[in-house]
């Protein structure tokens, strides 16, 4: 269907002029009529954030996005674009993409002055009609609303109150559409002033010359919700301006936390090698994230992007398939060892408080990976301190608690304590690896009973994730070597091997 490409042709064909936030607000209700999902690709907020937002649209506010790092709030804003209508007709050669019922500027009341109806129309997509801007200190009154151009006022020898001597900035040119701004409070405050009026009053001054342009803008904003709520960061008039605040969050449970870094992270790869990653792992891998949300070393002002879980699974899988391509294996499964290759994923994803700096960055991220482990074999697993209480039945004993609470790991550790060691490396072939485990007595039963693994390959990893929790729950000494090898000891030999001939 072909548009109308001039006034003429427009009026004819019936159009009536319609602000933004209507547009917003009618594209909202046909959506919620016909009950499809607001936001595709957002997990999670689907009874907290997204209803906001909506209740946000149908009010016609100017809006908030307050969250930590990797919380989503860009994506959100930006698919705020998907409620504008497709293609809205605007006066050609307008810099402020005029509706042709409503020219804004001395150029384009020129056009129609001259044409009338015969006046040139093009279309603007409604990709075209967001736009973005990150907040950073450098920012100034020109980028977002404007300037004089003195040498276009000397040219056209203007007085400098003439509009036809401006440069208009983003927020102007953003007219008839949706500007963001990110980080809203890392802009200088005689900056943020610059904003007040566009908000409420829709004029501008620029150096002083005041300009009275009814700007159609939609403004949305995003920032950490500490630096928002510190009154030397944002101005409370321009708090005040901003209608509706809405709080962003990380993900509620673990199974929305696996849904996000299945999504987003790359492991479909095509290299020859194929990796499965066990469902297990992807439990592991999230409660790494878990575990640093609540770690006293992180920053948790800061937050930890759910970045830091799709970098991780993708650090896994390449060490797999690393793996895979040295031994010519075709098809490879992601091992427990493969996270500590991936430590890096982690160190680089988290601000620490001084007693994390202290610590050390790579200290502190193996100390997340093995408290992820062990939050993992806790929940699987029943606790090695303490026995399972039996309804109807009397509390044991302390000598019957002890024979309990060990009884489902005690061939493990009498494999262990009998002289046996295990040693592990991410380097060797599946069959090579998964001979090794099954050496330890009671192990394979152990895994096969609490992790419940898909196949033999899975089952060697599930053995590999026990022995990882009993070291985690301090029933077995674990070892790494430089050449990036994993050995497993029995406990009290190893302290005792630590006193030498003390």
């Amino acid at each position: 269907m072909s548009r109308p490409q001039t006034l003429g042709e427009l009026k004819a064909a019936g159009y009536r002029h319609r602000s933004v936030k209507d547009e917003l607000r009618a594209n909202v209700i046909a959506r919620l009529k016909t009950r499809e999902p607001l936001f595709q690709g957002i997990v999670g907020y689907e009874h907290t954030v997204e209803p906001q937002i909506a209740n946000a649209i149908l009010s016609r506010h100017d809006f908030i996005l307050l969250g930590l790092r990797g919380q989503a709030k860009t994506r959100l804003l930006r698919s705020l674009a998907q409620f504008l209508d497709e293609w809205v007709p605007a006066i050609e050669g307008c810099p402020l993409h005029s509706d042709p019922l409503l020219p804004l500027t001395h150029a384009a009341r020129a056009l129609l002055e001259t044409h009338g109806d015969a006046t040139p129309l093009h279309w603007l997509h409604r990709d075209e009609r967001y736009q973005e801007k990150l907040a950073t200190p450098d920012v100034t009154i020109a980028d977002l609303i404007g300037d004089i151009d003195p040498i276009k006022a000397a040219t056209l020898r203007l007085d400098y109150s003439d509009e036809r001597v401006i440069h208009y900035g983003i927020i102007p040119r953003s007219n008839r559409g949706i500007f963001a701004i990110n980080e809203l409070p890392d802009l200088q405050p005689r900056i943020q002033v610059g904003l007040l009026n566009i908000l409420e009053e829709k004029d501008f001054q620029i150096r002083g010359f005041p300009v009275r342009i009814p700007l159609d803008v939609a403004m949305v904003f995003s920032a950490n919700p500490e630096d928002y709520t510190n009154r030397g960061n944002i101005i409370t008039p321009l708090r005040d301006r901003i209608s509706s605040q809405i709080l962003t969050h990380y993900p509620l449970t673990r199974e929305q936390g696996i849904a996000i870094t299945s999504q987003e992270s790359w492991i479909e790869r095509k290299s020859g090698v194929d990796v499965r990653v066990p469902s297990f792992m992807r439990d592991l891998v999230e409660e790494v994230a878990i575990q640093a949300r609540k770690s006293e070393y992180v920053d948790q002002n800061s937050g930890v992007s759910a970045r830091l879980t799709i970098a991780l699974l993708e650090n896994v899988v390449s060490n797999a398939e690393r793996r895979g391509l040295v031994t010519g294996e075709n098809k490879v499964v992601t091992r427990v060892c493969d996270l500590q290759a991936a430590v890096s994923a982690v160190s680089g994803k988290v601000e620490l408080v001084l007693e994390g700096e202290q610590e050390g960055a790579l200290n502190v991220a193996r100390a997340l990976l093995g408290r992820g482990v062990k939050a993992v074999f806790s929940q699987r697993f029943p606790d090695a301190f303490k026995p399972r209480r039996v309804r109807g039945r009397p509390a044991p004993s302390a000598e019957e608690a002890e024979s309990q609470s060990t009884a489902e790991y005690r061939p493990v550790l009498e494999w262990f304590s009998s002289g046996n060691h295990l040693e592990l490396g991410d380097d060797l072939p599946q069959a090579e690896y998964a001979a090794s485990l099954s050496r330890v007595k009671g192990l394979p039963e152990l895994a096969a009973r609490y992790l419940e693994p898909r196949d033999a390959d899975e089952h060697a990893v599930a053995m590999e994730l026990v022995l990882e929790g009993l070291h985690q729950s301090s029933m077995l000494s674990r070892e790494r070597t430089d050449t990036g090898r994993t050995g497993f000891k029995d406990m009290l030999k190893q302290m005792l091997s630590g006193l030498g001939e003390d």
